[in-house]
């Protein structure tokens, strides 16, 4: 019986004269390989992709807007006695990443088909779900910023009065409704590879998020279908933990957990539909045609 031959060993430059087995050390170089994509990746498709990227825009775009739309539905509420500020500050501050997080995750696969490099990304040999996941990172930070500074500025303007202590838990929550929302944004992008107007997608999926996941409307009011349709969005967990923990109560963290349950479904979905629609659309050679 022949004897049993020990992995090569390699020395690791970081590590000194330490030697470190070959399958571990290729194990280690594919995991920095893939982090460097998403981060490195992700950064480069943000600048290049995200159509909001000089100051006046992203200011108008992206902060003024989901204060003004904030506001607005404080104003109606206050008119139509249905529910207190509390309500819609804190649902609103929620859904306001909903922004950059919907429009930015179409745009990051959308307007690649749109500018003619979609060719050349799908050429690349790198792994899919890295490729894709990097394009959603810079949104999830991107509407965690346009969420608290629309919970701050608010909190001045209407004063809204938040403990201390639930300070941690509401940042985590916004966090999982950002990434949440930013996992569905590329679900809708990737229908992108299939439909010339994406776009109206995402605007009818964006007015869905502020009438179904209960940031503006009470989700005890609406109809059972609606409730049911809400469940399976992002952001509507997200919203109910928020005003709990402002309200002084402690931080369950069932709703984050369902938050990023949710998210995470739809990143699958998002991985499943672009590499269904990329193997139909290399088959009828429609990859670039709008």
């Amino acid at each position: 019986m022949p004897a049993l031959t020990p992995a090569p060993a390699v020395a690791d430059p970081g590590s000194g004269p330490a030697l470190v087995p070959a399958p571990v050390r290729s194990l280690r170089l594919r995991a920095v390989s893939a982090l460097r994509l998403v981060v490195i990746g992700g950064g480069l498709s943000y600048r290049a992709l995200f159509n909001w990227t000089t100051p006046p825009m992203f200011i108008g775009t992206l902060l003024v807007g989901p204060l003004l739309q904030l506001l607005f539905f404080v104003f109606l509420g206050r008119e139509l006695h249905v529910a207190d500020d509390r309500f819609y500050l804190l649902g609103n501050a929620v859904v306001s990443a909903s922004t950059a997080c919907v429009y930015g995750g179409t745009m990051a696969i959308a307007n690649e088909r749109r500018y003619g490099t979609l060719g050349a990304v799908l050429l690349s040999p790198r792994n899919r779900a890295p490729l894709w996941f990097g394009r959603a990172l810079p949104y999830v930070l991107n509407g965690l910023v346009i969420s608290v500074f629309t919970l701050s500025v608010a909190c001045l303007l209407l004063g809204l009065r938040i403990p201390v202590g639930a300070l941690p838990g509401l940042a985590a929550v916004l966090l999982a409704a950002a990434a949440g929302c930013s996992a569905f944004g590329l679900a809708l992008g990737a229908l992108g590879l299939r439909f010339r107007d994406v776009f109206l997608i995402s605007n009818v999926a964006s007015s869905g998020l502020l009438l179904l996941t209960g940031a503006n409307v009470p989700r005890e009011k609406l109809p059972d279908w609606m409730r049911a349709v809400g469940d399976v969005l992002p952001m509507t967990h997200a919203a109910e933990t928020a005003r709990e923990l402002s309200a002084g109560a402690g931080l369950d963290g069932r709703g984050i957990a369902a938050e990023l349950a949710t998210g995470a479904g739809y990143i699958v979905l998002a991985v499943v539909l672009l590499k269904v629609f990329e193997r139909g659309s290399r088959r009828r050679a429609t990859l670039d045609v709008m």
